[in-house]
């Protein structure tokens, strides 16, 4: 119990960290004005969302007057809502989809801790690469499951499927993956993926003749839309009968406020129906209930656009030139929109405090289960992106030899 105890403070802290840095960029912004702080702390989706969204909206609200327009819904979401997603997680997972199958959830991370949940006993394990985005070890913990993180392969932090293998052990639950990545920008392979399939249903297969419950694979898909520079992001429903989905329309719309997301189960998976009633009744008993109305007809209305994200394609370029510029090494990433890039000295502790004196502020690798690296969100507007050219430069100076 002591281990889930330190998984959940450890997450907490990384949080934490992240918050004290959100705080201090605001600190730095009142002391010396907007224009002279350069933040890429945080994720915070700012190009805005589709032009249909207000025509959307508009409609929603003329729902809204009528008896019932904002009243309570189906724990697992609105029919017609579901039955939209189905016909689009479809497409997307190049799987029939049915109603059944999708609970729309309070955003990906409600849907993630409502599986959790669902399937996790005290002592459970959860395998996931490394690094990994802070608050997992907070999701699967709350239930007394414990995270073990496997180190990706650098620069590309593509996953060593043979460090994951050998992490599965009849404690694991669930093995966890997040493509395109938060923190590192990577895309996982289609072959790479095939691999950690095949190794699910392997496990299970033996799980099955043994009479144990069984292994999981669980996608955590909120930057599924941000693949750049003709790169793919496979669906990973037809590599597993095991295979759960969860994700948001936080960043792709950018209605990351507005708190809505979903869980889908594969429907070949044995047991399938169970595991989305109990997701169904964890929503509820987890407090909160269904996931926002608004939120979800404005995402249903909205399903076949995306921001655009020529923006964060310019944006992840200019920051390539800015880092580049710099002497800063990094692996250009394919995919959400972060820059995972090497400090020039182990502890990234004493870069992410150089660039702070220069008014840069980044998130250190170590918060993501990841030392000696940094995290830049590209989610600023080209001119911070541009202005903090000469501040890496300096920061970099600090540690020439």
């Amino acid at each position: 119990m002591q281990l889930v105890t330190d998984q959940i403070q450890g997450a907490m802290g990384s949080s934490s960290f992240i918050r004290k840095m959100f705080e201090r960029g605001l600190e730095l912004k009142r002391q010396y004005g907007e224009d002279a702080v350069c933040d890429f702390s945080l994720g915070n989706p700012d190009v805005p969302p589709p032009a249909r969204a207000k025509d959307a909206l508009m409609e929603i609200a003329e729902r809204a007057v009528k008896p019932l327009g904002l009243g309570y819904c189906p724990n697992a979401g609105i029919p017609e809502v579901r039955e939209a997603m189905a016909a689009f997680l479809s497409k997307q997972q190049r799987t029939p989809i049915a109603a059944r199958d999708v609970v729309m959830s309070v955003g990906a991370a409600g849907a993630m801790v409502s599986f959790f949940r669902s399937v996790i006993e005290p002592g459970d394990e959860v395998v996931v690469p490394a690094p990994y985005f802070v608050e997992y070890g907070a999701y699967c913990g709350h239930f007394g499951g414990v995270l073990r993180p496997v180190p990706s392969i650098p620069p590309s932090f593509r996953p060593d499927v043979e460090g994951i293998a050998a992490a599965v052990t009849p404690k694991t639950r669930a093995i966890l993956l997040n493509s395109p990545n938060n923190p590192t920008g990577c895309v996982y392979s289609l072959e790479d993926l095939e691999k950690i399939a095949e190794l699910v249903d392997r496990v299970n297969v033996e799980r099955e003749e043994k009479g144990l419950r069984p292994l999981f694979l669980l996608s955590d898909e909120p930057y599924r839309a941000f693949a750049f520079d003709g790169v793919s992001v496979p669906a990973m429903l037809p590599l597993s009968k095991w295979c759960c989905v969860v994700g948001s329309f936080s960043k792709t719309l950018s209605l990351a406020g507005e708190r809505v997301g979903y869980f889908l189960a594969n429907p070949a998976m044995p047991g399938q129906d169970t595991l989305v009633a109990a997701v169904t009744l964890t929503t509820r008993t987890l407090g909160s209930v269904n996931s926002p109305v608004i939120g979800q007809r404005l995402a249903a209305a909205l399903l076949s656009e995306t921001v655009d994200l020529e923006v964060y394609d310019r944006r992840r370029k200019l920051m390539a030139k800015v880092l580049s510029d710099a002497g800063v090494e990094f692996e250009m990433p394919k995919g959400a929109f972060y820059f995972f890039a090497k400090s020039p000295v182990p502890d990234d502790g004493e870069f992410v405090d150089a660039l702070l004196a220069e008014r840069i502020l980044v998130v250190p690798g170590k918060g993501f289960g990841f030392a000696g690296y940094v995290r830049l969100s590209c989610s600023v507007d080209e001119r911070i992106i541009a202005r903090s050219a000469e501040g890496f430069r300096r920061a970099m100076g600090k540690f020439a030899r």
